[in-house]
């Protein structure tokens, strides 16, 4: 089992989103919408988290076999209509995230970022949180997700009321 790691914000993640979202764009052409997750400032897992948006569901399984054959490994659908791939480069990686552009789950992550990027305050607290979780999980990753749920969720309901 891979350790946890919630590492401070390395000022270098949005040149490497940036290269890794050129890249996607290459290989997948005109039938994807890319998108950050990102929250300038947060510390994280040292890896870049990509969503990508397809036109439509109809494109989804080209997409996964391009992305495959672009040394990602495909892990599958996350439960939401979401497929996780992820490539390792390096001291850090890549988790890319394809889904359609209706998927909840994309719309709800967006809300998240956008709420977050709007109140450091909420950053930072869920920054001290990971960090902990991290810290107490025993590289029990159903822990550390688990843990951040009550936190995400409620952010995303403060994020709704302000809609």
């Amino acid at each position: 089992m891979r350790a946890i790691k919630v590492i401070d914000y390395d000022p270098s993640w949005p040149r490497r989103f940036a290269e890794i979202s050129a890249e996607i764009s290459v290989l997948l052409g005109d039938v994807v919408l890319s998108s950050s997750t990102s929250v300038p400032g947060l510390a994280a897992k040292p890896k870049i988290d990509l969503d990508v948006v397809t036109i439509s569901d109809d494109v989804l399984p080209a997409a996964i076999d391009i992305l495959r054959a672009a040394d990602f490994v495909f892990h599958g659908d996350l439960g939401e209509n979401r497929w996780a791939l992820t490539r390792d480069h390096q001291a850090y990686g890549f988790k890319l995230y394809l889904c359609d552009p209706a998927n909840l789950a994309h719309r709800q992550r967006i809300l998240f970022r956008d709420y977050l990027r709007d109140h450091t305050d909420r950053a930072e607290a869920y920054a001290d949180l990971k960090r902990r979780l991290a810290a107490e999980a025993d590289d029990d990753w159903d822990f550390y997700t688990g843990g951040k749920s009550a936190f995400v969720d409620e952010t995303i309901r403060l994020a709704t009321l302000r809609t």
